[in-house]
């Protein structure tokens, strides 16, 4: 039995990987933490969890994370930075849900982060967490890089078409709608009822911090051929979900674009390419690790359009973060996390 560390458990993705977790028969929550709620029983923060978590919140400190075999940092971007070194160099293995380690220049982070990288030296030996694509070295990792919501579902989607040098790599438009969890679970008016429900709006236009994540990973995927995204996030009135609308120029009309994608991923526990012709829903994939994907080509012209669904806080936080943990540790992949979508 794995011993499991939590940094950072009072938020959704926080709850979402202890709702996930407690399932598992190979691993043990044995510290969560949290400075402003210590003391306090996670069972009182989160009744849904009466009778599964029988921990208190404590403060985060070295000595205690030591102990697991792996820890968790589900913490505001800036955090994880000042206490992961001294956990690898414990020989602790590490999965940071924030972005902290997913940036490999240190330039970078500071222009999109507004601070500078607290251990650049570290950045190498981070893992871009994208089974997908890094499966083999995120097995051998010990800091593990668990990528953006936006990032997994727009990349997930691009990739087939990147990979074989079938898109036109300088026009590239993510338009991405998500649902207000992802603003994460502190007070802020744009999260109020009042203010999202019967709303959309987009924001972060002119620049999101997803941005260079996205351009980063699709760069690797190009052979480090230049990326031109056009990016645009908006907020919906939903709790959970992602929806990605993903348009590509694609000159060669002669590619099976269905098949492209069904062998790309066809060894995928949690990629599902539907049917020719379907659209996925975000409400298939609410609670699931399963990013849902249609691709098509509208009246045959250069444009292809691929729609990819996915859950912001299963496969675009915790869930993805348990899908590294199981590899890192040579848990069986999809181990506590193969289930079906909640309905309604």
């Amino acid at each position: 039995m794995y011993k499991i560390g939590l940094v950072g458990g009072t938020g959704y993705t926080g709850a979402e990987l202890m709702r996930l977790l407690v399932s598992h028969p190979q691993v043990k929550l044995h510290v969560i933490t949290s400075r402003s709620e210590q003391g306090i029983a996670v069972e009182d923060m989160f009744p849904s969890l009466r009778g599964f978590v029988d921990l208190s919140f404590t403060n985060p400190s070295i000595e205690t994370l030591a102990e697991c075999d792996l820890v968790f940092f589900a913490t505001p971007n800036g955090v994880a930075m000042k206490l992961v070194p001294e956990l690898l160099k414990e020989g602790i293995k590490v999965v940071d849900l924030a972005a902290d380690f997913r940036l490999q220049d240190p330039v970078v982070w500071e222009q999109w982060y507004g601070c500078p990288h607290a251990c650049p030296e570290v950045l190498k030996q981070a893992v871009y967490g994208l089974p997908e694509v890094n499966r083999k070295l995120i097995k051998q990792a010990q800091l593990v890089a668990n990528p953006g919501c936006y990032p997994t579902a727009v990349q997930l989607g691009l990739l087939p078409l990147i990979e074989q040098d079938l898109a036109d790599t300088d026009y590239l438009i993510a338009d991405v709608k998500s649902g207000v969890s992802g603003a994460g679970r502190g007070a802020k008016v744009g999260s109020l009822l009042c203010e999202a429900s019967e709303n959309m709006t987009a924001y972060g236009v002119s620049g999101h911090r997803h941005l260079p994540e996205i351009t980063q990973g699709l760069q690797r995927a190009a052979q480090d051929k230049p990326i031109g995204l056009t990016f645009v996030p908006h907020l919906t009135p939903m709790i959970r979900g992602i929806h990605a609308t993903l348009y590509i120029r694609v000159m060669d009309k002669q590619v099976d674009l269905q098949a492209l994608y069904e062998k790309r991923f066809a060894d995928e526990p949690f990629v599902d390419v539907l049917p020719q012709g379907e659209h996925p829903h975000t409400r298939s994939v609410k609670g699931t690790n399963t990013c849902r994907m249609a691709v098509h080509r509208p009246q045959n012209g250069e444009i292809v359009v691929v729609l990819s669904a996915i859950d912001n806080l299963v496969k675009g936080a915790a869930g993805q973060a348990i899908q590294n943990m199981n590899i890192m540790l040579g848990i069986e992949e999809a181990q506590s996390l193969l289930v079906p979508g909640l309905m309604p």
